[in-house]
């Protein structure tokens, strides 16, 4: 490629951290490679991408879209007429900007803005993040020049041809946690002296690991271990009002986790659901982890991702039915189980994709030629 020209680059996707980090971690890379490179994000007006994106230091412009109910609502009746304006708005923003390809990696706003590239017939690719791919991204994928996935497997749902097996993108600071554990340990207020439980329900949260941490909150205080309790935007209120405390008894409770990065570096294990991102993250950071796969996706795509792991014995599964009664006591079972954790953490390891956003940006630059 020429390294004199000035790329111009359209990433869209978003809703949750899931989509936005991916996307971030893609725009960074080609940026590393192309200083002089215009980059714009096209995102969904009143998610949080509209923030995050900024905070990244990329220019973002929405579209008035939103998902289909999955239950019969009025709201159903006007996503036709959002679609369609948001195509027409996203086809104005291509015929503004001017890109030289175009990236999808999921959410309400990577629709809108990949049929609008196919339809100028432009150079797409799609970044799709999960073991089963949505209704969305199995459309767009059937004009994308190439597929970047996660998980081998995915010619039943794209022509194998395109397909390119990558590894999920995670931020850059996930890939360097070596020698930050005294800096996690000071930044959280936590005890060096102390295994560390790292408790993560997405950047929504997760109504059950919720409720199963209240549920176990005694058995926590008394075990000797400490907690990074991350309880999501929705949860975060009621879980320090039920628990009658933010920061005590070595239990830190917050809603969200800006610093991931140091949040991996102080933990010895973790729970979390079974996203996408969430995996390839603890996969490189190497932690020992609990699955608790959320069952309100499409396909039950989380347990599939979970399952991959777990029956190679590089990590457990609690299911969300079980998880109120049962999630706390594995997490103390895991935590005294030194050869149990290390045995995890080797087998986890074996699975993580630290290259992704360059083997992503790699596969661009040929679609761009």
């Amino acid at each position: 490629m020429n390294e004199e020209r000035t790329y111009r680059l359209i990433v869209s996707g978003g809703g949750t951290g899931g989509h936005i980090y991916p996307a971030v971690a893609i725009a960074n890379e080609f940026r590393s490679q192309f200083p002089n490179a215009k980059i714009l994000f096209v995102g969904a007006n009143g998610r949080m991408e509209m923030t995050k994106v900024p905070e990244a230091g990329y220019e973002i412009m929405g579209l008035n879209i939103a998902g289909l109910q999955r239950r019969l609502t009025f709201k159903n009746l006007s996503f036709p007429f959002k679609l369609i304006a948001s195509i027409m708005k996203a086809r104005k923003i291509i015929r503004d900007f001017k890109p030289d390809a175009i990236i999808g990696t999921g959410g309400y706003a990577s629709g809108p803005t990949v049929i609008a590239a196919n339809r100028k017939n432009l150079p797409v690719l799609i970044q799709e993040q999960n073991s089963y791919p949505g209704l969305t991204n199995r459309r767009l994928g059937r004009k994308a020049r190439k597929v970047c996935v996660a998980y081998p497997g995915m010619e039943k749902y794209f022509d194998a041809e395109k397909l390119v097996l990558t590894g999920n993108p995670v931020r850059s600071d996930i890939n360097l946690l070596q020698n930050k554990r005294e800096e996690g340990f000071s930044y959280f207020k936590l005890s060096n002296r102390m295994p560390t439980l790292l408790v993560l329900g997405g950047s929504l949260g997760a109504r059950t690991i919720n409720e199963s941490m209240i549920n176990g909150l005694e058995k926590l205080k008394g075990a000797g271990i400490q907690v990074i309790w991350q309880t999501g935007k929705y949860y975060y209120q009621e879980m320090i009002d039920r628990a009658g405390f933010e920061h005590d008894h070595n239990i830190l409770i917050t809603q969200f986790i800006d610093r991931m990065d140091l949040a991996y570096a102080v933990a010895d294990l973790a729970i979390s659901r079974a996203g996408a991102l969430s995996i390839s993250e603890l996969c490189i950071a190497g932690l020992p982890v609990i699955f608790v796969p959320s069952p309100n996706v499409a396909e039950d795509h989380q347990t599939k991702n979970a399952m991959s792991l777990v029956g190679q014995d590089a990590a457990w599964l609690v299911s969300d039915k079980d998880a109120p009664e049962n999630l706390v006591y594995k997490a103390l079972e895991l935590a005294i189980d030194n050869a149990a954790r290390e045995k995890l953490s080797v087998n986890i390891r074996a699975f993580a994709k630290p290259n992704a956003s360059k083997e992503i940006v790699n596969q661009l630059k040929l679609i761009m030629n």
